[in-house]
């Protein structure tokens, strides 16, 4: 029952983060790179801060002996930071694969990426790479090959629609360009799994499982936001867009779908810290949490995506293509196991 409950917990989470797109699409008149970073706020500060004081809750401890803790620990701490900064690299470039792609092939794209990566390298980083057991790596490979399917049916769809219909779909449409930056943002973002890894034992003693990583999800956050910060920021010197935060009529809309969308993008992480709280009886799955947490975000992008009717127009074939690879996705996040 604690397996099931562990999944549908990640599962909620991921569906909740496929979803965070969908509020920024009603943020009115502002640049790019101005709701960005408003949105990284709630997404990356305020609600993993929130996260990590309910981490708290139960041990008698403070957020003063949580940061002593930290300070105690400089090097697990920086480095969970650093590579944070280097996750906000993915961050940036998978918000520009969407803008490209699409939610649907941008996502799956560049979780894939991540999604293998993250699996393989949190381990190797930090000198547990005996964690990466043969059915683990089975689970990434099929989880890699379920997202190649997926792929496979976003270039079906590329070729077959007419630019007209593309541009419709996805205004920015570019197959190239969103190729490129997908695998990049893909690669970069696998590193809040290596970041987490190194924060993985940063909490009060007596902390719930279910928190544990909530504090280690705070710092790489924070040092995604350090990356996009100061990107936003020179974006909007250097496009003119500083009179975007000075349109005090559009502060009330946008700020409430800025906060939904952080709230919906850091339930992901959130999720995964509950779930992983209920998989301790299966140190398998442990390890492979971040891949089930990339191949379920995939699952809903792509839910998302026909939705948003980003597939409408495209053939029987490929749809059939996209649905079998979001079925192999979904059993990969339960094959570890039986293996």
């Amino acid at each position: 029952m604690k397996l099931v409950v562990g999944l549908v917990i990640i599962a909620l989470g991921a569906f909740c983060q496929s979803s965070s797109y969908v509020p920024i699409n009603k943020i009115k008149s502002w640049s790019w790179e101005s709701y960005w970073v408003v949105q990284g706020v709630f997404a990356w500060l305020l609600f993993p801060l929130c996260g990590t004081l309910l981490s708290l809750s139960g041990t008698g401890g403070s957020f003063s002996d949580l940061l002593a803790l930290m300070q105690a620990n400089p090097k697990s701490t920086w480095l969970t930071i650093l590579f944070g900064v280097l996750w906000g690299i993915g961050g940036l470039t998978f918000g520009l694969s969407m803008r490209y792609l699409g939610v649907a092939l941008g996502q799956s794209i560049a979780l894939g990426t991540c999604s293998a990566l993250g699996a393989i390298l949190g381990p190797v980083f930090t000198g547990h790479a005996a964690d990466l057991t043969t059915s683990v790596i089975i689970g990434v490979v099929v989880t890699l090959a379920g997202i190649a399917i997926i792929g496979v049916a976003g270039a079906m769809k590329s070729a077959a629609l007419p630019e007209e219909e593309k541009k419709k779909a996805v205004k920015d449409f570019n197959f190239g360009k969103g190729l490129f930056v997908a695998v990049l943002a893909g690669f970069m973002s696998a590193c809040f799994n290596i970041g987490l890894s190194f924060g993985q034992n940063l909490f009060i003693e007596g902390t719930k499982p279910i928190f544990q990583t909530l504090p280690a999800t705070m710092l790489v956050t924070f040092g995604g936001f350090l990356t996009n910060a100061c990107y936003c920021f020179c974006q909007n010197g250097k496009n003119k867009t500083w009179g975007d935060y000075s349109q005090k009529a559009l502060w009330g809309n946008n700020l409430v779908f800025c906060c939904l969308a952080g709230l919906l993008w850091y339930s992901q992480f959130f999720g995964l810290s509950l779930g992983k709280g209920f998989l301790t009886d299966y140190p398998v799955l442990i390890t492979f949490s971040w891949c089930i947490l990339m191949s379920l975000n995939v699952v809903f992008s792509n839910v998302w995506g026909i939705i948003l009717k980003e597939w409408k127009g495209v053939s029987r074939k490929t749809v059939a293509v996209l649905v079998s690879g979001i079925i192999v996705l979904i059993i990969s996040t339960f094959l570890p196991q039986l293996l």
